[in-house]
């Protein structure tokens, strides 16, 4: 047991440290959902379901859905600007 939660934290630095260093943002997100489901189960590892199922819910679940319609309004505002550029 004692491996898998040393796996676990370990994967859960490099999540961390690759968020701050990954250029693409849909990339980053998808790494930032991965950090939320693996805090997921150290929650349960720790015996507190509660807060495992608010980090999958709140975490995972609802800041992921945020960021995606988020980048997908920032990369329509930038394909508005490109195509308002090419007629300039």
């Amino acid at each position: 047991m004692k491996l898998f939660e040393s796996i676990l934290l370990l994967s859960l630095i490099v999540c961390a440290l690759s968020v701050a260093f990954v250029r693409d943002l849909l990339t980053s997100i998808i790494i930032f959902m991965s950090y939320s489901l693996i805090m997921c189960i150290i929650w349960m590892i720790l015996q507190s379901p509660d807060l495992a199922i608010t980090e999958a819910a709140v975490g995972a679940g609802v800041t992921s859905i945020l960021f995606f319609l988020t980048l997908k309004k920032i990369r329509a505002v930038r394909e508005e600007d490109d195509s308002e550029q090419e007629k300039g």
